[in-house]
């Protein structure tokens, strides 16, 4: 199993001797995600620090950048990190591509489809030379010129994940994608019996081999040194189950378990504002089907109980003050579950 770590986006000073510690600390990537700050530079960064971890946006947000801009940002980041760049895109909801990015919304699914296919138009094209021709409902690109087209790369061609909640998006991540990025808010029991079967589906669809194709995550991890600091992530996990419990989007996971009652509570809860008094509704029982829970010495069990057989990386993180040793011994325990992936595919 694979291990990632977050790098730091609040400071860019920051990031080069982050990249280089947890590079040193065995972790095999950073992830950058689009939450307050840009997710592509950062890894530029980090791209000039090291020399062997993967580096990947977790995500960023598709639709309010066209194509064309997230393939010459792509196309930089593989190229300057000798390939070890892996673009992951999210749609975000409606709400905030309309409200916060002011893009127009349309069906996902099938854009989303027509954002790959055009990105990979675009490299082929560049390291390839191949004419520029993609023509589709949300996006037609048919215009290069040689002084707007980079030198080929001599590098594999950068893989995209995307992220997925629904059962479309995660067959279209199958059918069309080099790997999925499961949201937090998963169970083991919706990962086998919803998620997992519709990647599958849409893997066998396009003839593709599971072994190319990275599952990430799908559940939280709580842990830490000892029984206090694992308490404290637990009451962090738990107040967000109850976050994502409360958007309609994510009910399914808790009406698969029977938690109907508990998914409309949050709901109303949330309409009527009371965020602080949410985190108290979710019950043990509950934050348990959703993460790992143990101190160091056991976390690796955990995560192979919880991810085992199902995801074939996940994220860790460790305070600041941890030693680089522990930090070693924790990652190298969680990578060796077993799992199917093998590498993404490096043929043009």
């Amino acid at each position: 199993m694979r291990v990632e770590t977050n790098v730091p986006l609040g400071d860019w000073r920051a990031v080069g001797p982050a990249a280089r510690a947890a590079e040193e600390a065995g972790f095999d990537g950073l992830v950058s995600s689009e939450i307050a700050n840009d997710p592509f530079v950062p890894l530029a960064f980090a791209a000039l620090a090291t020399e062997r971890i993967q580096l990947g946006t977790a995500i960023a947000v598709a639709f309010p950048r066209s194509p064309m801009v997230v393939a010459n940002l792509a196309w930089d980041l593989q190229l300057h990190s000798r390939g070890r760049f892996v673009l992951g895109l999210g749609t975000q909801v409606k709400g905030h591509n309309e409200r916060r990015f002011s893009t127009p919304w349309t069906s996902p699914v099938p854009r989303l489809r027509e954002y790959v296919e055009s990105l990979r138009a675009i490299w082929r094209c560049w390291e390839k030379g191949e004419p520029l021709v993609y023509t589709g409902q949300h996006y037609t690109f048919t215009l290069m010129t040689p002084e707007f087209s980079p030198p080929p790369s001599d590098q594999p061609p950068v893989p995209i994940t995307i992220a997925a909640v629904g059962r479309d998006m995660m067959r279209l991540a199958g059918r069309a994608c080099d790997g999925v990025r499961l949201h937090g808010f998963c169970t083991r029991r919706y990962l086998e019996e919803v998620a997992l079967p519709q990647v599958q589906e849409g893997l066998e669809k396009a003839g593709r081999p599971r072994e190319q194709f990275e599952i990430w995550g799908g559940g939280f991890v709580a842990t830490g040194p000892d029984a206090d600091a694992v308490a404290r992530m637990v009451e962090w996990v738990r107040y967000r189950i109850a976050f994502y419990g409360s958007t309609r989007t994510y009910s399914g996971v808790l009406q698969l378990h029977g938690w109907d009652d508990l998914a409309a509570k949050l709901h109303r809860m949330s309409k009527e504002g009371r965020w602080k008094e949410m985190a108290a509704e979710v019950p043990d029982d509950v934050v348990e089907a959703f993460a790992a829970i143990g101190t160091y010495d056991r976390i690796a069990g955990e995560i192979e109980r919880r991810f085992g057989g199902l995801s074939d990386a996940i994220a860790l993180s460790f305070p600041e003050a941890t030693p680089p040793g522990l930090q070693r011994e924790v990652i190298q325990d969680v990578r060796r579950i077993p799992s199917a992936f093998r590498g993404f595919p490096r043929a043009w």
